[in-house]
């Protein structure tokens, strides 16, 4: 049996490594404009569902039925919470902050 490896010859191309530096540098994050829009409709209403539950539940006004207060308070608060941690996100990675990017905010494309 003939050993082929041995045959074979490698040399090396022009001396070129195959790397470019503009391989290793990070393209500018893409913004994700319908997520943040997302998060601002969500972020209004849940807080004009809170102010609106806790006017109900104090008695500043008047409810015939005082049960229909608790699911606007918690809807309210589902809607506020990832609203605003959203919106924080995105401003302060519009700000340019250390440790925020538009990464961390899941897109929708």
């Amino acid at each position: 049996m003939k050993n082929r490896s041995s045959s074979v010859k490698y040399h090396k191309i022009s001396g070129d490594d195959g790397y470019i530096d503009a391989q290793f540098i990070r393209p500018p994050p893409k913004v994700p404009w319908r997520a943040i829009c997302l998060a601002t409709v969500l972020f209004s209403f849940g807080t004009l569902l809170l102010v609106i539950g806790s006017l109900l539940f104090t008695g500043h006004i008047d409810v015939k039925y005082a049960d229909r207060t608790y699911p606007v308070l918690i809807l309210g608060s589902l809607m506020f919470i990832p609203g605003f941690y959203h919106v924080r996100l995105a401003y302060y990675a519009w700000k340019g902050y250390k440790g925020y990017s538009f990464d961390d905010i899941p897109d929708f494309d």
